[in-house]
């Protein structure tokens, strides 16, 4: 069973060439599509139409061909003064002569240069944004004294079906490590990028899961903008959503932070406690000591003793790098 899955893995990792074929990994190539200068984040304040005035983030998703949806937050963005269930409204429109220009409900918008600006029925401006480009606090983060080195972009000997992008010196998506590691729990920390793939949608855009312990999914997925549900980024798979979705565009490296405790079992194999999870997406807590009822589908089921950590492939070629944990 265990090589059948390995090798169903295998062919995810090897399918979807269609999807593949419109896969952009290098920033410099993907800058080449005016989509991607417009896409992002923007930030800035403004009067909303309740009469108050406040700091105000947009996310601007592209759809390809010149088609975008954004997302209006009250407050800032996402992590950022935005929390879930905050204030927030969309938007959608086109690009056509240089122009992107939005349509909501209530609000209208326009993004030229970088710039973009939300105005009322009647024309008047009220809000004022400027794009910005966000990063981890921990991103590029240092292994500590006595860490395991998992990649570092030098080689790929701790990996099975380990590919270095070389041109990238990134780690492609689609590999687990050769040997189980943090018998009693680890800290990790690793960095991914996902993909431009502004045609794709769904589960079809830069798919690919950071499977702890072999066992419990947190997913990796171009899901900026969206809801952050549990099969979307930061989502603990099938299981729990994210506090909030802190995923960033494609293109631009993120950071997961994870602290992961593993479930025991008694001398018969019967489960007396449920593994626990704290998950930093980005430096922001989206799972404080979750409590992981049950494991997540796709690798290994739930068990006794460690299992290896995989990086799945999903038929996108999801980048990793500056991969470390700490055994507890």
């Amino acid at each position: 069973m265990r090589r059948t899955t390995e090798l169903l893995f295998l062919c995810l990792f090897a399918c979807c060439t269609a999807c593949a074929a419109q896969e952009v990994i290098d920033p410099d190539v993907a800058k080449e599509d005016p989509d991607f200068l417009v896409q992002g984040e923007y930030l800035g304040e403004g009067t909303l139409l309740d009469g108050t005035r406040d700091r105000v983030g947009a996310q601007v998703i592209a759809l390809g061909g010149g088609q975008f949806d954004a997302v209006v937050y009250k407050g800032g963005l996402p992590g950022d003064g935005w929390q879930r269930n905050d204030p927030k409204f969309t938007m959608n429109g086109k690009t056509a002569d240089g122009v992107t220009r939005l349509t909501g409900r209530s609000l209208s918008g326009t993004i030229r240069d970088g710039k973009m600006i939300i105005t009322d029925p009647e024309g008047a401006e009220r809000i004022r944004l400027s794009r910005t480009e966000r990063k981890s606090p921990t991103l590029g983060e240092k292994p500590p004294a006595g860490a395991l080195v998992l990649f570092d972009g030098s080689n790929v000997d701790k990996w099975e079906h380990g590919h270095i992008t070389e041109d990238l010196g990134t780690l492609h998506a689609g590999t687990n490590l050769k040997e189980p590691i943090g018998p009693n729990g680890l800290k990790l920390h690793l960095e991914f990028r996902t993909s431009w793939m502004p045609q794709a949608r769904g589960q079809g855009r830069s798919n690919s899961g950071v499977y702890v312990d072999g066992r419990y999914e947190v997913q990796v997925l171009d899901s900026f903008g969206l809801e952050g549900k549990n099969n979307e980024c930061g989502g603990i798979y099938s299981v729990e959503p994210p506090a909030v979705n802190m995923c960033f565009p494609p293109l631009t490296w993120q950071t997961y932070d994870i602290d992961f405790t593993p479930a025991k079992y008694d001398d018969a194999g019967k489960k007396t406690t449920n593994a626990r999870i704290t998950v930093r997406h980005n430096g922001v807590l989206i799972y404080d000591n979750y409590e992981l009822p049950r494991g997540t589908p796709g690798y290994r089921s739930e068990g006794p003793g460690p299992e290896r950590l995989l990086l799945q492939g999903h038929g996108n070629k999801v980048q990793y790098r500056n991969i470390w944990a700490v055994e507890k």
